[in-house]
């Protein structure tokens, strides 16, 4: 009989890279095969990058560092797979001068996306590679959108808080590159989306109620995490309080009524694990909360 699993590394490689977008040779390691030594991962990255899949750029100014990413070849043979259904990775994914370019917010969402699934594993839950993905795009009618920087699917163990719920988290990644009260504003985005509901085409305005558009893809609103980097502790702190006064908007306000909204320094995520009380909740940033509290369900 044939072994049904000749390849699944291989495959899952590429679909990592076809849905991260980017990642360097020990983030893949860390992502695909932790438990084996790092000269595996790098030769089934080598046998890929030789059968055309994937591609990597160097980065000289980092010691010479790999950052790997998809070829338009590999993206389009791994769109066609089950688990990367509805998945249409853009130019830039696969683009070496876009990688190049994007390689700083990228690369730290693919770092953040790893503190979440090493935590699931220190801890019994369950977060897989693609539970991950990244720019995932929500339409708001009119040809605007919120697309936060990831999606997070994550259940907890049986002996949990919760008892095995799935959990499920809008991500956005700050490295200070924009000011506060920009960063700010993508909470008004969200209870713009939490509240969006597009009429049918065809169908008059009526009194009839119509269903939000996110409850066409989740039994809850996912959570908002605000992962801030870029920035020492007083840059940390104004970012956090930027977010805390937009919390006060009425439209956001009736968003955070039914939906958790936490931020962290990337630091604090990495340096005690996300599952660790170091989040802040926008509505009381001086509390310090775990994102997988039960009150936040």
């Amino acid at each position: 009989m044939t072994d049904v699993n000749v390849g699944s590394g291989d495959r899952l490689a590429v679909a990592v890279l076809v849905q991260y977008r980017m990642a360097t040779t020990e983030q893949m390691h860390r992502i695909l095969s932790p438990d084996v030594r790092i000269e595996q991962t790098r030769r089934r990255l080598t046998k890929l990058r030789g059968e055309g899949l994937i591609d990597r750029i160097t980065l000289p100014q980092a010691g010479r560092m790999r950052v790997w990413h998809p070829t338009q070849y590999g993206a389009q043979v791994a769109v066609g797979w089950p688990e990367l259904r509805g998945r249409r990775p853009p130019r830039a994914s696969y683009d070496q001068t876009a990688v190049r370019l994007g390689v700083a917010h990228g690369l730290t969402v693919t770092e953040t996306g790893l503190a979440f699934m090493q935590d699931a594993r220190r801890r019994g839950d369950l977060c897989q590679p693609l539970d991950w993905i990244p720019e995932v795009h929500h339409p708001l009618g009119g040809g605007e959108a919120v697309i936060p920087d990831a999606l997070l699917y994550y259940r907890q163990g049986d002996d949990a808080p919760g008892g095995g719920a799935m959990l499920r988290a809008f991500i956005e990644i700050d490295r200070a590159t924009m000011g506060p009260e920009r960063l700010a504003a993508k909470l008004t985005a969200y209870a713009r989306l939490h509240a969006y509901a597009p009429t049918p085409a065809g169908r008059r305005t009526t009194l009839e109620p119509t269903q939000e558009e996110w409850r066409r893809r989740y039994p809850l609103f996912p959570r908002l995490l605000f992962v801030l980097d870029g920035t020492g502790p007083t840059g940390i702190t104004t970012r956090i309080n930027a977010l805390h006064t937009a919390s006060k908007n009425p439209a956001v306000l009736d968003l955070l009524r039914t939906v958790p909204a936490l931020a962290v320094s990337m630091t604090d995520l990495t340096r005690h694990r996300p599952s660790a009380p170091v989040w802040h909740p926008i509505t009381n940033p001086d509390q310090h909360v775990s994102w997988t509290h039960p009150a936040h369900s």
